[in-house]
């Protein structure tokens, strides 16, 4: 499936079909209940009223997890269902969602003793069923990772999580779901919703937000599932209910890998307070975060790291990694998410429970709360609530929550010549029929400097993955807004020439889009 030219006209004329669910949302948890709804058989619709993944799930921390610190919050539940999730989306999103080495040091500063988290890996290898944390001293911990020179460092231990291009795995969600059958449209927001006589909810007013229309549609639907994540609240005050989240942010800092070189992730409690932080390697960069603090209830799209938070995070980094001398011109992005946590009343954020609710009110079914890694789990709930309402749907719980690259598709790319990984890496983001494209790209098939990036993904996401605006590309699609250096406008000339042919945008429209881009990479991604 493509979103080429005019897809967008085909998908609103759609619309005002009849549906059986309507999805209100296209981050990942609207995207992984869409996905389950086609395996379900259901007519499924997705409407999100920015671009897809453009809210947390486009700023999560990259992390396929399972949790260590709900542990320590006593949170075994949301672990157990982590770890196994984990796992099974290392096997299912092969090339995309790959495993991940830590490092664990034992600091002075610790808060918790460095047995308590070593009793803490033998819980997390036991849910996972394998053994592969192992423990060393300090002179062991700076072999394995030279930049640790913290003299407070005692001792430490290895273990290993997974990660995942988070916008990415929903756009895969999405793609796959519309191969199945499902309509999912981008900015298309919802402006009310549509009730009958006695008040239970029947679907949504839609209205088109991309720019080229103020038009609007009614959208009905045998049950309507709000996915819309923090903003969720927003959607139940439709329906007269009082707000249940805490949006709580989470910032990070992001560095060249050049500047902090890490082979796998530094994972360490911050000094200051002992909550846990962490550093990864990331497409190419190095991404370190993150924060936990209360958002209110200014829930822009595009939230930015505070002074303080930003202090706290380098001041971490510094202590961990005191030769490194890193400063704040060392920075080369930021970027903030909102999580849509239940708000239980914890006096510290990050006490707060990670596990999802679903609540039904006045038919308005809402799911909320979870994190990234247990979306297969909340969408396979979110249909259960659905089969309450609608009766029997077949469903087999085995169909696996991705489509399986076949067999042969390492050997697709082979023109290419680029390394199995690559190829891999690239078939798993843009589909197996992506692979012809990139075959007859081979003058873009060169890196994008300090990036695992190609050339060719901007204009292959350009062509036919629904971008609507730039920033869906730099942000979402091909991530340069956060891993080069400016957010990719020193690349611009390039960027223009690849993708302004592609995107069929008139030197107008490209000054226009370039200006918006600009001034929301300023306020929202530089420091």
């Amino acid at each position: 499936m493509e979103w080429t030219s005019g897809w967008r006209e085909n998908a609103w004329n759609e619309l005002n079909r009849q549906w059986d669910t309507l999805i209100i949302g296209g981050g990942i948890t609207g995207a992984g209940i869409l996905r389950q709804c086609v395996h379900a058989g259901l007519k499924a619709v997705l409407v999100e009223a920015d671009d897809f993944a453009s809210g947390t799930s486009s700023r999560s921390s990259k992390l396929v997890h399972g949790g260590m610190r709900y542990l320590k919050n006593a949170q075994v539940r949301v672990t157990l269902e982590s770890v196994t999730e984990r796992e099974y989306l290392l096997k299912q999103g092969r090339g995309l969602v790959s495993r991940l080495g830590f490092l664990y040091p034992c600091l002075d500063t610790d808060h918790m003793p460095g047995w308590v988290f070593g009793a803490g890996l033998v819980i997390y290898d036991l849910m996972a069923k394998q053994w592969s944390h192992r423990s060393y001293d300090a002179e062991d911990m700076r072999e394995l990772c030279p930049i640790l020179t913290t003299p407070a460092m005692h001792s430490g231990f290895r273990f290993f999580d997974a990660q995942t291009d988070d916008a990415r795995l929903v756009l895969r969600l999405i793609r796959e779901s519309v191969n199945g059958g499902a309509l999912a449209l981008n900015y298309a927001r919802v402006t009310s919703l549509l009730k009958t006589k006695d008040g239970q909810v029947c679907g949504a007013v839609v209205r088109d937000t991309s720019g080229g229309s103020d038009r609007e549609t009614e959208v009905r639907a045998r049950v309507a599932i709000n996915a819309a994540g923090a903003w969720a609240d927003e959607l139940r005050s439709h329906v007269n209910r009082t707000p249940r989240l805490r949006p709580l942010r989470g910032s990070h800092l992001v560095f060249k890998s050049s500047r902090i070189p890490l082979t796998r992730s530094v994972s360490f409690s911050h000094p200051k307070d002992g909550r846990p932080v962490f550093i990864l390697p990331w497409e190419g960069a190095v991404i370190y975060g993150t924060t936990d603090v209360d958002q209110g209830q200014n829930l822009i799209t595009d939230p930015s790291i505070s002074s303080n938070e930003a202090e706290y995070l380098l001041d971490g980094l510094k202590y961990v990694f005191p030769a490194l001398e890193l400063t704040f011109d060392d920075v080369i992005a930021t970027f903030s998410g909102i999580r849509p946590v239940v708000d239980t009343g914890k006096a510290n954020p990050s006490k707060e429970s990670r596990e999802h609710v679903i609540w039904d009110e006045n038919g308005l079914l809402t799911v909320s709360g979870g994190k990234l890694t247990t979306f297969r789990i909340m969408a396979r709930d979110a249909l259960k609530a659905v089969r309450r309402r609608l009766g029997y749907i077949p469903f087999d719980p085995d169909v696996p929550v991705l489509d399986p690259l076949p067999p042969e598709a390492e050997g697709l790319l082979a023109e290419t010549r680029l390394p199995a990984s690559q190829c891999l890496r690239l078939l798993a983001r843009y589909g197996v029929n992506a692979s012809t494209s990139f075959c007859k790209l081979g003058e873009d098939m060169d890196a994008i400097p300090g990036t695992n990036y190609v050339w060719a993904e901007l204009r292959q996401a350009a062509h036919g993955e629904g971008v609507v605006h730039l920033d869906d590309l730099l942000l979402r699609r091909v991530r340069l807004g956060f891993l080069v250096p400016n957010g990719g406008l020193d690349q611009m000339d390039r960027i223009r020439a690849i993708v302004q042919p592609e995107l069929d945008w008139d030197d107008q429209r490209w000054a226009a889009e370039e200006k918006s881009y600009v001034e929301l990479w300023r306020s929202a991604y530089r420091l």
